[in-house]
């Protein structure tokens, strides 16, 4: 039996291995507003999702259910259709009577009554593991989102659930957000050989801003603070089970006892993100650890946290739109190598997002209007964000399709990211053209955000499925304009950097760049 178990834990080990490689290249950033560290009071959470997952969005309508209906579980869902094994049904939980509207994708995040969540995958120790769980992450995130009014009910739900049926997943960080608190939720398997599931939840404070950059950030757990807290009821067993922690070395920590990480991957982005946020503590950018969360020096808003996840160090000693690396034209984007000799710095922009978005929810407004997503398609850089109120009932046709093994203009995340990749020919000069789409349109929605909500609020009043029908169709159009706007920015990038030139004159290179790469009279060798 013994050996039995030894070998089970060995091939952990190099499923773990191949995990760890594969995580540098499918990882994301969540960052997290409290209400009153925002600028009107909104609580906010976001998702970069960096990785070749699946971004067609769909919402998916609430279902009243009989008595003895059961819900089937299925793993897998996730990944980009064109790489992803078929879903595998598992098993099945009992159903509720009432589910909720919620917008799905790779990791679902919003539902009708303004709960959202983000996610970055933070691993976790290899001894925690057992695939043979039911529930992997996405899964749960569908289930509580169908059953929870509030964050602190969605995080109880997926707990609850991945404890008796078990956690097959990897370690992962959820941001739980409703219109009155903010939560960071992870959860990791409870050993190879028992499923079931070890979590801990810990309340970003109200005024402060929580950064999870793919590896645990939870601390001490305190469980006489339930305001604050919450965790399985086996979380200080299996850590003692297992041998990861002993109590009389001191309380336990979740990111030292479960989630041990030391990574500049992971760490520059939580130092850049709490150092933009507040840059009066003048944070070390080669600290090992970072505060759970910090109060900003001035209240922020949903443009700060765009520019955020929009950013590549810009203006430090990381720029990566400088040096040669950046080629000629200052592209930040580094693309994966095989080589042995070091690592790239880790922007929290990445070319490779699939999505990303910025959440909103507000408690003195009606759910359908409160609840809104900034969401935009491929990388942030070169994304136009656009408002989906929670309480719509469709998304442009063009949102739910696609495939990334087959350009299609039909579907409008092929026009985000042929944008993304045409401005990498001349980055410093094409991005400025993106930037000026993008900026006339979420200027423009920023502005009509208070309009278009102060008229859903007295449709509402009257009759709510007016205002619904109303945010249904603003948001659509917007979102059918922005499209249309990015392929005729597409066919323009074409025509006028055709051939290395700038509307047809030549703008050549950088002089510094030009004397970098050896640029200079080509003379003849002696003795040829």
């Amino acid at each position: 039996m013994k050996s039995k178990r030894l070998v089970m834990i060995g091939s952990l080990v190099m499923v773990l291995v191949l995990f760890v490689a594969a995580a540098a290249a499918y990882a994301c950033t969540s960052v997290v507003v409290g209400k009153k560290a925002s600028v009107d009071g909104s609580v906010m959470t976001s998702h970069t999702c960096d990785g070749g997952y699946d971004f067609r969005l769909t919402i998916v309508p609430g279902q009243s259910h009989k008595p003895g209906e059961m819900r089937p579980v299925y793993k897998g869902g996730g990944e980009s259709p064109e790489i992803a094994a078929p879903l595998t049904k598992v098993g099945e939980i009992p159903q509720v009577a009432q589910t909720y509207t919620y917008f799905n994708i790779a990791y679902p995040f919003m539902n009708e009554h303004q709960v959202m969540m983000g996610e970055t995958t933070i691993g976790g120790r290899q001894e925690l593991r057992n695939p043979d769980g039911w529930f992997e992450i996405w899964e749960l995130q569908r289930v509580a989102l169908e059953r929870a009014k509030t964050a602190r009910e969605a995080i109880q739900i997926m707990g609850s659930l991945a404890e008796e049926y078990g956690y097959g997943d990897w370690g992962e960080c959820l941001t739980v957000t409703d219109p009155n608190e903010a939560w960071v939720f992870e959860i990791f398997g409870a050993g190879p050989l028992k499923k079931g599931a070890v979590w801990a939840a810990q309340r970003v404070p109200d005024d402060e801003v929580f950064v999870s950059a793919n590896r645990s950030r939870i601390g001490e757990v305190r469980l006489d603070d339930p305001d604050n807290f919450m965790a399985s009821k086996n979380i200080f067993e299996v850590a003692q089970q297992l041998g990861l922690w002993d109590p009389s070395q001191g309380p336990l920590v979740v990111s030292k006892v479960y989630g041990p990480k030391q990574s500049f991957y992971n760490s520059r982005r939580e130092w850049r993100v709490l150092s933009l946020i507040a840059p009066s503590l003048n944070l070390d950018p080669w600290a090992d650890e970072y505060p759970f969360s910090v109060k900003p020096d001035k209240k922020v808003s949903v443009q700060d946290v765009m520019a955020i996840l929009r950013d590549h160090y810009e203006g430090t000693e990381f720029d990566l739109t400088k040096g040669l690396a950046a080629g000629p034209f200052g592209t930040p984007n580094r693309y994966a190598t095989s080589t042995k000799l070091g690592e790239w710095e880790r922007a929290i922009s990445m070319f490779r997002c699939s999505y990303s978005f910025v959440s909103q929810s507000r408690s003195w407004l009606p759910n359908p209007i409160g609840g809104v997503v900034w969401f935009g398609e491929d990388a942030p850089h070169s994304t136009c964000y656009i408002p989906l109120y929670c309480g719509i009932t469709k998304v442009p046709e063009s949102f739910q399709i696609g495939q990334r093994n087959i350009y299609d203009r039909k579907s409008a995340w092929w026009a985000f990211n042929f944008v993304s990749n045409w401005a990498d020919l001349k980055y410093c000069y094409m991005i400025k053209d993106i930037q000026a789409v993008y900026n006339a349109f979420e200027s423009e929605a920023f502005a009509m955000q208070p309009i278009i909500e102060k008229a859903a609020k007295e449709l509402y009043d009257k009759d709510p499925s007016l205002a619904v029908k109303f945010l249904t169709n603003y948001s659509n159009d917007l979102a059918t304009r922005v499209v249309d706007a990015y392929w005729q920015l597409a066919d323009r990038l074409i025509a006028k950097y055709n051939d290395g030139y700038v509307d047809g004159k030549t703008v050549g290179y950088p002089e510094e760049w030009l004397k970098a790469v050896g640029f200079g009279k080509i003379v003849k060798p002696a003795g040829k």
